[in-house]
């Protein structure tokens, strides 16, 4: 078996977070070139640069800064071992890196992640956000412990990791307050013609929209296409087309965007999963999570009907 030397690696640790060598060699005590060696040594067990330079400073590489992230929980595991030990609370938070996915809408995003800050450990959270095969590499190095997005993990994706579905939401068109008074009468037939904002066309969600729109024998005018949901929701607050967003948050879109509801589709479904590396969820965050998406996901009206019956049930 091949073992790593610590002693490297706090070297390492140490140029990274002071940023020089010089710095580390004045907290550790020890010669710049007594560190340089060691790093150099380093690098040649994991057969990988872990610096490069840049004018005269040291700049990570990117394996390096993966380097660098173990390391940080390596050591800050043996600080939390000494505490335990001298009977010291450590007070150090469960660290929980997420990846969400641009199609997530953030108001759902938030609405999701939320229960995982409630768990009786506390919780450092560390949110990434980007296009679904960039988290996956990220999830396969570990540098997430979850993605959320709204497609499952493809089969001709060589990551090793399970797709948890944690439900779906109907959609909700809406619009600024004078394109309400316009085009709510008569919907879905008042959508023919409307100027529209909707994801761009390699997305599913813009796909399950075109074929309901011709279902209903309506043709909206396509004014502005995104990738990113918070853009397009920006646009709409501006009154420059009607959008799309999930049912489930839609009561805070209205609120947060100061627009109103143009009408629902029931036919066409956004689904979100949560994708991790674990078959079986165990991870506490993750767990409180899924555990909560199936009343997140209820649309409006029922989950407020849920509320009173549950408020009826304990005044009985």
């Amino acid at each position: 078996m091949e073992w790593l030397n610590y002693h490297h690696l706090l070297y390492f640790w140490m140029v990274a977070r002071e940023g020089s060598i010089a710095k580390a060699g004045e907290q550790l005590r020890l010669a710049q070139p007594t560190i340089s060696g060691q790093i150099r040594m380093l690098e040649e067990q994991l057969g990988e640069k872990l610096f490069q330079r840049s004018g005269r400073n040291l700049v990570m590489t990117d394996v390096g800064r993966l380097v660098y992230e173990y390391a940080d929980q390596i050591f800050a595991l043996g600080r939390e071992m000494l505490d335990t030990l001298k009977d010291r609370p450590t007070g150090r938070p469960m660290r929980f890196q997420v990846g969400v996915t641009d199609e997530v809408a953030k108001m759902l995003a938030y609405r999701f992640l939320q229960p995982a800050l409630t768990v009786a450990t506390a919780t450092h959270m560390v949110c990434r956000e980007g296009p679904l095969d960039r988290l996956l590499a990220d999830l396969a190095t570990h540098a997430v412990d979850l993605v959320l997005a709204d497609t499952p993990i493809a089969p001709t994706i060589k990551v090793k990791a399970y797709s948890h579905a944690l439900g779906d939401s109907p959609i909700s068109v809406c619009g600024a307050p004078r394109l309400v008074t316009q085009y709510k009468a008569r919907f879905p037939q008042s959508l023919d013609g409307a100027p529209m904002l909707l994801p761009t066309e390699q997305k599913q969600l813009r796909r399950s929209l075109e074929q309901w729109f011709e279902a209903q024998g309506v043709r909206p005018r396509v004014v502005g296409e995104f990738d990113d949901t918070a853009l397009m929701n920006t646009f709409g607050q501006a009154g420059e087309g009607l959008f799309p967003v999930p049912t489930a948050v839609e009561p805070e879109a209205v609120r947060m965007y100061g627009v109103g509801l143009i009408g629902r589709i029931t036919e066409v479904s956004e689904r979100y999963y949560a994708i991790s590396v674990e078959r079986r969820l165990k991870h506490p965050a993750v767990l409180a999570i899924s555990n909560a998406a199936t009343e997140l996901l209820l649309p409006p009206k029922p989950r407020i009907a849920r509320r009173k019956a549950a408020a009826a049930s304990t005044d009985d």
